[in-house]
């Protein structure tokens, strides 16, 4: 996947004067949301993307049964009044495993994204800063793990590690670190020129303080857009590694690996795969109209985006 933002930064509110500090960004966080709330995307997107957060949260709570709970004797019903979206070749219950596995899904690609994030905005911001020749090696390298698709990196990374999930997090964060990077480095190049940056350096501020109190409280809404971008992509890597028998294990509710399990029952149970493709499917619609709502608010570009 690969993710560019155009140098040439005209964005409506995103440049502000310097000393925002942390508490500012806080703040600028949190106000990314509520703007997003004023557009048609937003307001549709905002409460799918919190129906899943809250069934990530209290899902094993609300599911009417376990997901490794076996009723041999309902094996691949459909839906009907004791068992919502019917039942797997196991008799277990599709609606309670949804449920279950939205935990795992969400929070396997939620520390991914923040994973590559996180080492995508110190690379990026760092070597924008920084320019020069130690830019140039940082960002030829970064181009050189983007020339590879998403997928094919992760399947290269993840074998070698092992099928867990804390080695599931660490090759989505690798996997996404390279497109940050390149994106917070343009944002970096096109602020570092400003008056409230040339003043820090006047008063003689450490590179760090520059970066961190400075520039990135002034980034936070394109960072906050890409964030949403990586968390959707993160979603459907992290469904096709389980689909691919490489993320969690059975007989974990994992959506990916359910959606693995129900293939040879496509034709007749058609409701033990869609129950699971259509969460993963709605659970990124949610999260992309939420960015195109941030983005809209804040009349940040489109840029490019591709698998």
């Amino acid at each position: 996947m690969e993710s560019q933002t155009k140098t040439g930064i005209a964005w409506t509110g995103l440049l502000r004067t310097g000393g925002s500090g942390v508490a500012a960004a806080g703040r600028s966080l949190l106000n990314q949301f509520r703007l997003a709330l004023r557009t048609p995307a937003g307001r549709i997107g905002l409460p799918i993307v919190l129906l899943y957060v809250t069934l990530a949260l209290i899902g094993p709570w609300l599911a009417p049964y376990s997901a490794t709970g076996f009723h041999l004797e309902h094996q691949l019903e459909g839906p009907s009044s004791q068992f919502w979206l019917g039942t797997d070749q196991f008799g277990r219950d599709i609606l309670s495993r949804v449920m279950i596995g939205a935990r795992s899904i969400i929070g396997i690609s939620a520390a991914g994204a923040l994973l590559g994030i996180t080492l995508g905005t110190l690379v990026g911001m760092g070597s924008g800063y920084k320019g020069g020749k130690t830019d140039e090696v940082v960002m030829r390298v970064m181009d050189g793990l983007m020339s590879f698709p998403s997928l094919l990196m992760a399947l290269l990374v993840l074998p070698s590690l092992g099928a867990n999930a804390v080695n599931i997090v660490l090759t989505i964060g690798i996997v996404f670190t390279a497109a940050v990077a390149r994106v917070m480095r343009s944002v970096t190049l096109a602020l570092k020129t400003q008056e409230f940056v040339q003043s820090a350096r006047m008063r003689g501020e450490p590179p760090p303080y520059i970066i961190f109190r400075e520039i990135l409280p002034n980034a936070l809404p394109v960072l906050v857009v890409e964030a949403s971008v990586r968390l959707s992509y993160a979603i459907l890597l992290a469904s096709s590694l389980g689909f691919l028998g490489l993320g969690v294990q059975p007989p974990s509710s994992d959506w990916g690996l359910m959606i693995s399990e129900s293939r040879r029952f496509i034709v007749d149970a058609p409701w033990v795969a869609l129950a699971p493709a259509g969460a993963v499917a709605s659970l990124v619609v949610g999260v992309n109209l939420l960015t195109d709502g941030i983005r809209q608010a804040r009349r940040l570009p489109k840029g490019e985006a591709k698998a």
